[in-house]
């Protein structure tokens, strides 16, 4: 599986307006305090916004779950995509679930509670968390539906 290829996607997806606007610019692996996130964003009406893309792999009968091992990379990024919103910026996770007609994400809190912890923690805070599923073929992945998340 390609690691790269939620990102790949996700920039498509922000081009072809996935949070609602077309945006006016995309920058990929933008730095931000003591951390590089995937995506910066400038979208009309002087929205700014950084992004982090997850990819989701890990499905239970019909239940999608991040991470399927501890991260603490990825629990730095949810702490520091906090520190945007105090400084203006809008701030975005996007779960790239890697397959079709999924019932549900959560935060695999067996796996690293911290992180779960820290998800929810951060969408109370005003950080958006956004889950998708996608079309999958051996040849493409292309990010279609969302998917109901449960915190």
């Amino acid at each position: 599986m390609d690691s790269q290829a939620p990102n790949k996607v996700a920039e498509e997806w922000l081009k072809n307006g996935g949070l609602g606007d077309i945006p006016l610019l995309i920058k990929p692996e933008c730095r931000y305090g003591d951390s590089r996130f995937d995506f910066y964003v400038e979208l009309p009406g002087k929205r700014r916004l950084f992004m982090e893309v997850k990819g989701c792999t890990l499905e239970v009968n019909g239940d999608c779950y991040f991470p399927d091992a501890p991260t603490d990379r990825g629990l730095k990024h949810i702490t520091e995509l906090e520190s945007c919103l105090s400084a203006g910026y809008e701030a975005v996770v996007l779960f790239v679930i890697q397959m079709k007609s999924v019932n549900s994400f959560a935060p695999n809190r067996s796996t690293h509670p911290a992180f779960a912890d820290a998800l929810q923690h951060a969408e109370k805070r005003g950080v958006k968390i956004l889950a998708y599923d996608c079309l999958v073929s051996p040849t493409t992945l292309e990010i279609d539906t969302p998917v109901p998340i449960r915190l």
